[in-house]
C-alpha cells in the first residue's frame, strides 16, 4: 500500500487549486484501471486523503461517484473496497461493449474516419509485443477500443464506455494472465484498422463482432476458473 499511496501522492498537481470530488475519482479510476488498487483492496480514507491532500468529505463524495459507475463496494462496518466483479458481471460487460461498439462502426458509413488515435494504439501496442510488455499490450488495446468508440463523436458515450472499460480491467487483473488475453488480438485489431482505411465499415463490423465473441469466451473462461478456484475449499 506504500508505494500505492507514493503514486496518488505525485497525482496531487493534477488537481490544481481547486479541488473537486470529480478530479478526485478520476485520478482513482485511473489508478484502479491500472491496477494501483487490485480488486479486493480496501481504501483507507485517512491514507488516501493525506496522499491527495483532500477532505473526508470531498475523498467520499469520489468514493460515492465510483461506487455508483460499480467501480467501488460500501460494505457496512467495514469500509469501501475496490469491486471483484462476479461472472456474471463480466458476461454483462461483453454484452454491452458488443452493443455499443458495433453500432458505433455500423453508423460511420462510407465516409471517411479520422483515424489517428487508431493507428497510435495498434504502433502502442506492436512496441509492446517486441518488448514483451503484456500488460502495456493490454493497455494499448483498451486505448483502441476507446479510440474506436470516439469515432462516435458522442461524449456520453465515450462516458458510458469508459466506466465499462474500466470494469473489464477489475477482470483482467483479477485473472492476471496478460499474455494469453491480449496478444492474439494485436492482430485483429490491425485488420479493424485497415477495414476502416479501406472505408468499409460493414467487414469491421464484421471482424469486431467475432473479435469481441472471441475474447469474451477467452475472458470468461479464465475468469470463471480463477474465481470458481477462490472459492473452492
Amino acid at each position: 500500500m506504500a508505494e500505492q499511496l507514493a503514486g496518488l501522492a505525485d497525482d496531487r498537481a493534477l488537481l490544481g487549486r481547486t479541488s473537486t470530488a470529480e478530479r478526485v475519482s478520476d485520478i482513482l479510476r485511473s489508478r484502479i484501471a491500472e491496477g494501483y488498487f487490485p480488486p479486493g483492496t480496501r481504501l483507507s480514507e485517512d491514507s488516501i486523503g493525506g496522499a491527495l491532500g483532500v477532505s473526508r468529505n470531498t475523498l467520499r463524495e469520489a468514493f460515492r461517484l465510483l461506487t455508483h459507475e460499480r467501480l467501488l463496494v460500501h460494505e457496512l462496518n467495514r469500509g469501501v473496497f475496490v469491486r471483484v466483479l462476479t461472472v456474471e458481471d463480466v458476461e454483462d460487460i461483453y454484452r454491452t461493449r458488443a452493443l455499443v461498439e458495433c453500432a458505433v462502426v455500423r453508423g460511420l458509413g462510407e465516409s471517411a474516419y479520422a483515424l489517428d488515435g487508431l493507428r497510435a494504439s495498434v504502433t502502442e501496442g506492436q512496441v509492446a509485443a517486441v518488448e514483451s510488455d503484456w500488460k502495456g499490450l493490454g493497455t494499448a488495446n483498451f486505448h483502441f477500443h476507446r479510440e474506436l468508440v470516439a469515432l462516435a463523436g458522442s461524449a456520453r458515450t465515450d462516458e458510458l464506455m469508459r466506466s465499462v472499460f474500466a470494469e473489464l480491467r477489475l477482470a483482467f487483473h483479477l485473472v492476471d494472465e496478460p499474455r494469453r488475453l491480449h496478444e492474439p488480438y494485436l492482430q485483429r485489431n490491425r485488420q479493424i484498422l485497415q477495414a476502416l482505411e479501406a472505408q468499409d465499415a460493414q467487414e469491421a463490423e464484421r471482424l469486431l463482432a467475432v473479435y469481441l465473441a472471441d475474447s469474451s469466451e477467452r475472458v470468461l473462461e479464465a475468469y470463471r476458473r480463477r474465481v470458481e478456484g477462490e472459492s473452492a475449499p
